[in-house]
């Protein structure tokens, strides 16, 4: 199996939860808790940057809500995070604390470059 990026949001999957995240990211920015979503989408669709960056990307690059991920992976984790799965083996590449350090979509395009170059120079992958 080829290596895949997975992007989880630290938010639910259903509708309720996707009209409540919605409310929440116009009425109270700050205070959303995915900083993940609140970096690479807008009201209601990724940002077109973002959706350009990933899909220049080397890796299949995979997006779940944490309900999804729970249930898909029978795991607990703090999210948003990013992990990366080679051979049906999941590993945390970037944590929650990392994405929010990210003030702008800059800062988290470069944490991702940045993070696969290290993951490829520690396993030699190859990800450009």
């Amino acid at each position: 199996m080829k290596e895949q990026l997975l992007f989880v949001y630290n938010a639910d999957s259903d509708l309720f939860s996707t009209v409540t995240d919605f409310a929440h990211k116009i009425i109270s920015p700050s205070t959303y808790d995915c900083h993940l979503c609140a970096l690479t989408y807008g009201s209601l669709n990724m940002k077109q940057e973002w959706k350009t960056f990933i899909e220049g990307l080397p890796l299949k690059t995979v997006f779940l809500h944490k309900d999804e991920f729970k249930k898909k992976y029978k795991s607990e984790s703090i999210f948003p995070s990013v992990f990366i799965i080679e051979n049906e083996t999941i590993n945390v590449l970037i944590t929650k604390e990392e994405i929010i350090s990210c003030k702008s979509l800059e800062e988290m395009k470069n944490l991702v470059t940045e993070k696969l170059k290290l993951h490829d120079q520690y396993h030699h992958t190859d990800i450009q």
